[in-house]
């Protein structure tokens, strides 16, 4: 391959991996990349998971084997069957050298001094291919995995020429993956609130409305469950913000816990003490059931009194809801009447009759003096 050639490979590369939004389509992009500027018919991408002493493939590209899937849920070796990335590159770098790519056959080993491994020459053999160069992929100053490109069996060994490409095109996969992660932990934290661990309003914000979405498309039952810890003024008054604070860490736990009763529930943190649920596709019954198990919890908490629950279910009657900010309304309306009567129990939107007093307050034209708070809105601002 011309020096021209290989240098529009890596700019393509590197393009393909700055244009993947998640992790899965970078290591695509990575792999079938690679594949194609090193002229081969199958790339695999994968990664060195120290603390579980096994090297995991995350992605497969072109012509698998039967049992190569793209991306594998459960294809990792033991580290001890491929050493090489655990002795043969520290020894490497000890004496100074880099962490150069190597050719394995399905003869035995070529095109450099990299450790013969049985186990790789096997594979090859295995699924008919000829040939492989295997490059490690090194991040942040440490081995993250390696990039492995093969050739079918008749095709033109790799030779030297091609395992210093093969050098190149993993640094280039590298610079993609630390890419990636920045991004992904960027997201994370604008989707995560601080304290917690938990999903934040924002991260709500989406999901509701993908949820409305489907529930018009399908009639998907969408239930939020919003809570608002009792107490927590006294705590801080009296305590301190650090105690308040483990309060409302502990209480994050609770609920997560809870969440995880209801399959695909997400659990967050509004804002200050106010927390919800939002699970998408369980029956209101079973939303309700653990909302009354998210109150037993909450009021056997060290700290604090408890919490005021409501419950808005598209399952109940509550009339349509064709958008999120009407369900947090009947979630915030039960909430306040819980509140308001210190109720030991969830309050649940539409299970008093026709008339029901938390979807007549929901619905109301505007709050009234009365209320403790306006009700949420989309842009609303939260108490601090």
């Amino acid at each position: 391959m011309g020096e021209d050639r290989r240098l529009r490979a890596v700019v393509a590369l590197a393009q393909g991996m700055a244009a993947a939004h998640t992790p899965r389509e970078s290591w695509r992009a990575a792999a079938r990349g690679a594949c194609h500027a090193l002229a081969g018919s199958f790339a695999a991408l994968s990664a060195w998971e120290r603390e579980l002493g096994r090297l995991r493939v995350l992605v497969n590209v072109g012509d698998r084997a039967p049992d190569e899937e793209e991306f594998p849920e459960g294809e990792a070796y033991p580290v001890h069957q491929f050493p090489e990335i655990t002795e043969f590159l520290h020894e490497r770098w000890a004496g100074g050298r880099g962490p150069n790519a190597w050719v394995e056959t399905a003869e035995g080993p070529a095109a450099g001094p990299a450790g013969y491994c049985h186990q790789r020459v096997a594979a090859l053999r295995r699924r008919g291919r000829g040939c492989c160069v295997v490059a490690p992929i090194v991040l942040h100053g440490r081995a993250w995995g390696e990039l492995y490109v093969a050739r079918p069996a008749g095709a033109p060994v790799f030779d030297r020429a091609d395992a210093d490409f093969a050098t190149v095109l993993a640094s280039v996969v590298a610079a993609g993956i630390a890419q990636t992660e920045r991004l992904e932990e960027a997201r994370r934290l604008a989707f995560t609130d601080a304290l917690t661990g938990l999903a934040n309003r924002r991260a709500v914000d989406v999901r509701l409305d993908e949820a409305i979405e489907q529930h018009k498309d399908d009639a998907t039952a969408v239930s939020l469950v919003v809570c608002d810890i009792n107490g927590l003024k006294h705590v801080n008054d009296t305590c301190g913000h650090a105690v308040g604070d483990r309060l409302l860490e502990r209480f994050g736990s609770v609920l997560s816990l809870c969440g995880a009763m209801l399959p695909g529930t997400l659990a967050a943190r509004l804002g200050g003490d106010e927390f919800c649920l939002l699970a998408v596709g369980p029956a209101a019954d079973e939303v309700v059931r653990v909302a009354a198990e998210l109150c037993l919890r909450a009021a056997e908490l060290e700290l604090g009194e408890g919490v005021a629950c409501g419950v808005a279910s598209t399952g109940d009657p509550i009339g349509p809801v064709r958008s999120a900010r009407r369900l947090f309304r009947l979630a915030d309306a039960a909430q306040y009447r819980a509140k308001a009567e210190r109720a030991a129990k969830p309050v649940v939107a539409g299970r008093e009759g026709p008339d029901d007093p938390v979807v007549r307050l929901a619905d109301a034209p505007s709050p009234t003096a009365g209320e403790r708070r306006r009700f949420r809105g989309r842009h609303e601002p939260h108490r601090p």
